[in-house]
């Protein structure tokens, strides 16, 4: 998602870092390439004609045109109105009396029932316990298709079939999750093509019964220009207190979410960045900002590294690569680590300058990559993974044909080890970055 809206924007950035002092002119310039970036995101035309005022005020009436550094005031004025267009961090409401009944609504197709499970896990980590709500008796297989999450992450789901009334069923679901101690309560509502009367009916009459603490609007980042008036109409007739973004990893223009947050003005909470039940990330205006301009996530990086990483073995890891003993075996090990941590290409996206060079590669170049790392690290035997150095010229034909690769690619996967060895060794023995520097001069 932004991926080509980042391009745009960042490339106008470009063209005025390359002048040294800016005009009025120019700085309207640059702000017309990232007006029509913004149309072509599928942002909606009011959203982007506000946006780029209040930045062209700020920028002509904050002496930019006057600065020593022009270019990186504009950048620092877009970032703050962007920060704001994609408004406040908020989480879920969660407090006063269990059980917390969270809502979701949407239209079908939006990927509810997914979202509700992801919601679950998320809800689990956190301490609760979560009971999910089979509330969508329409669409067919929608039941079976939340049970059969519900069994794959281990969370109880409360359904009656397709004969009994959402309401009733929504009612119910409360009271059972009282009685038992469940302490959140996630209901999967059911969701038309298009707005109707009758759904919205249906909804109304469920919020009615059981007094959400949240009511989550599920929107499909795939979704143009329709978003903003399937959001205005929902927040109009049910009232929403959050934006739950899906399908984020997917060819995404990005204009749903920046549309839908500010003709709602309700915060977006979460968003689903795979098919997996723990592919949900917090949203957060000023990382998802940067992420934008180019300046990467490294928070977001932080955060996704300490949740896969286990931190006894990665000390152990620390400890091998400060006394050079790290070896092949432990090397597969961090790259399985890594992808649990997401597609390559997109961590690549969160590290400050990484973001065009990871556009310029082939879309599966990374992960390309690990996977023929993995192939031929596992053709290798033990000693070899843990001794490269016995690995000879009848090993490498051997290594090649069992993994499918060529003994070139071999040759290259041991020379890089090799040279990763060699700075760990020069780290160690005190030189440190000196030692390694001149390499690459």
């Amino acid at each position: 998602m932004f991926e080509s809206l980042s391009e745009r924007i960042q490339e106008s950035f470009r063209k005025l870092s390359g002048k040294g002092r800016l005009s009025e002119a120019d700085v309207k310039a640059g702000l017309r390439d990232v007006r029509m970036a913004l149309l072509e995101a599928d942002v909606s035309f009011r959203v982007v004609k506000d946006f780029t005022e209040r930045i062209a005020e700020r920028a002509i009436g904050e002496g930019v045109v006057r600065s020593l550094t022009p270019a990186q005031m504009v950048i620092k004025i877009v970032n703050e109105e962007l920060v704001a267009l994609l408004g406040e961090p908020a989480r879920l409401d969660l407090g006063g009396r269990p059980p917390a009944v969270l809502m979701l609504i949407g239209l079908q197709g939006s990927g509810k029932t997914t979202m509700a499970a992801k919601l679950a896990v998320h809800l689990q980590k956190q301490g609760y316990r979560p009971l999910l709500v089979a509330a969508d008796v329409y669409r067919p297989a929608a039941i079976a298709q939340l049970e059969t999450l519900g069994r794959t992450i281990q969370v109880p789901v409360h359904s009656e079939g397709d004969k009994v009334p959402p309401p009733t069923i929504c009612r119910n679901a409360v009271d059972r999750a009282t009685r038992e101690g469940y302490t959140a309560v996630i209901l999967d509502t059911a969701g038309r093509l298009q707005i109707d009367e009758p759904m919205m009916a249906e909804l109304e009459a469920v919020k009615a019964q059981v007094s959400p603490r949240e009511v989550l609007l599920v929107v499909d980042a795939m979704t143009g220009q329709e978003a903003v008036s399937v959001a205005d109409q929902f927040n109009k007739r049910i009232g929403v207190t959050g934006l739950l973004l899906t399908k984020v990893d997917g060819d995404a223009r990005g204009g749903a979410a920046l549309s839908a947050r500010a003709v709602t003005g309700v915060p977006i909470k979460f968003m689903g960045s795979g098919e997996k039940p723990s592919d949900l990330e917090p949203f957060y205006p000023d990382r998802m900002a940067s992420r934008i301009l180019g300046m990467g996530d490294v928070l977001s990086l932080i955060e996704r590294a300490e949740s896969s990483f286990d931190e006894q073995r990665a000390a152990e890891l620390e400890r091998k690569m400060r006394t050079a003993s790290f070896t092949l075996e432990d090397f597969i090990e961090q790259l399985s680590a890594i992808k649990k941590m997401g597609p390559l290409s997109d961590l690549l996206e969160m590290v400050p300058g990484m973001a065009q060079v990871s556009r310029q590669l082939p879309s599966d170049a990374t992960e390309r990559g690990v996977k023929v790392t993995e192939a031929i690290i596992g053709s290798m035997t033990r000693e070899e993974r843990r001794t490269p150095k016995v690995i000879n010229a009848s090993r490498k034909r051997r290594i090649a044909r069992g993994s499918g690769t060529t003994v070139q690619e071999v040759n290259n996967l041991l020379r890089q080890f090799d040279q990763m060895q060699q700075m760990m060794k020069q780290l160690q023995s005190g030189r440190g970055l000196r030692g390694i520097l001149p390499r690459f001069r």
